[in-house]
């Protein structure tokens, strides 16, 4: 008989052991350190983690006051239809968007102004109590404080 077909129950699992036990970790570890493990999965070109970070987390771009007033308007009428498909007494839409709009015009309350400025002038001193500690410059705390303002949009 050939001695390839002879082969006992005995070497089949030793060679089943062998490779499940030895050969297999020793494959995983090499594909782990060929492929970067389990960090590589899902970072492909299409993948949430690679899109670009908005730099600065400034205020948002200004809107167009015409396309928010028409926005508004367009909101309103969808609420005046369902009002008016239940048999509620319908919203007046013009001047509800006209309040709307004229509460979202009006200027941040001082106090509000001020507390946001004095939360800025902390950040940058504690900003420069870190670049003191690193041995860089310290920042004038009034400009920062002042550019920082201006960029929040305030």
């Amino acid at each position: 008989m050939d001695p390839v077909l002879a082969v006992t129950v005995e070497t089949k699992a030793a060679a089943v052991l062998g490779f499940t036990g030895v050969v297999a970790p020793l494959i995983g570890l090499g594909l782990k350190r060929l492929t970067g493990g389990w960090d590589s999965y899902g970072g492909g070109a299409f993948a949430i983690l690679n899109e670009p970070q908005r730099r600065g987390g400034g205020a948002p771009a200004p809107v167009d006051p015409a396309i928010q007033a028409a926005e508004v308007r367009q909101m309103l009428a969808a609420k005046a239809a369902r009002q008016e498909e239940r048999g509620e007494p319908v919203l007046d839409v013009e001047a509800e968007s006209a309040r709307l709009l004229a509460a979202a015009a009006e200027e941040v309350p001082a106090a509000h102004d001020e507390e946001l400025r004095a939360e800025v002038r902390q950040l940058v001193v504690a900003r420069n109590e870190r670049r003191a500690r690193a041995g860089m410059e310290p920042l004038d705390v009034e400009a920062e404080t002042a550019r920082q303002m201006a960029d929040l949009g305030g």
